[in-house]
């Protein structure tokens, strides 16, 4: 039990209550002694000083096949002074997918048609494509963080106006969780830790190694692409869950 473990703290306090608590506080103060954790988590109950915050919403979205251009890209790609025009906004603020698409054609001429543009535009174009779409391009994709392109392999851009040859940039993303620093504390996670993420339901199974990337402004949501969502049956999962890894 939590109380016995901790004297001082009522024994029929929430479990999840009690262990949020020590775990802000002792986010507070690291390297203090258990007997002042414990202190400090009964002095912050008994006087009504004790957060309250709960779970954050976590969303689990499936990243599909798609690219990020840059500004010179985007023009010669669609033509002259043209930019990116938005068609739905993404879950993460400012974010969106644009009404254009590429075709990316890979080694021995083998293709993939009307891949996703996703805006605003970049210092860098990038394609970020699933396992599965890397063997029907003939590409052995490396699992790379969003930007980390150096060394991958290039492809080709096509566009309704023009075609772009790019020496490097096609990679499988690597999973990982956006989050703001009160999301990062409330799960005691940093910018760049590893979190687990659990699928329940018929095909329930978990993910290891989810690269964390907290900022100011994030909000809670992973990203897989479609082989990991396919695999889980993500439409179907009966409840999600992050866990830190130790």
């Amino acid at each position: 039990m939590i109380s016995s473990a901790f004297p001082g703290i009522p024994a029929g306090l929430d479990r999840s209550t009690v262990e949020r608590i020590v775990r802000e506080i002792v986010l507070r103060g690291r390297g203090a002694p258990p007997s002042q954790i414990a202190a400090e988590a009964a002095r912050a109950i008994a006087t009504g000083q004790a957060t309250t915050r709960s779970e954050p919403k976590l969303v689990v979205s499936i990243s599909a096949r798609h690219c990020h251009l840059t500004d010179d890209h985007v023009e010669r790609l669609f033509g002259k002074g043209r930019t990116l025009t938005p068609h739905k906004n993404l879950y993460q603020e400012g974010f969106y997918a644009a009404e254009e698409t590429v075709m990316i054609v890979g080694p021995k001429r083998k293709m993939l048609p009307t891949v996703r543009v996703l805006g605003p535009t970049r210092k860098a174009s990038q394609v970020e494509l699933a396992f599965t779409d890397g063997i029907s391009l003939g590409i052995d994709l490396p699992v790379r963080a969003s930007g980390k392109i150096t060394g991958t392999p290039g492809c080709v851009l096509v566009g309704p106006a023009g075609a772009v040859e790019l020496a490097e940039g096609v990679i499988r993303a690597e999973r990982h969780v956006h989050m703001n620093y009160g999301d990062a504390e409330f799960f005691g996670v940093k910018d760049g830790d590893r979190m687990s993420l659990a699928i329940d339901g018929g095909c329930g199974l978990i993910l290891r190694d989810l690269l964390v990337r907290a900022d100011a402004t994030s909000k809670l949501e992973v990203h897989i692409d479609t082989d990991e969502g396919n695999a889980a049956d993500l439409d179907h999962a009966t409840g999600v869950r992050l866990i830190k890894q130790t």
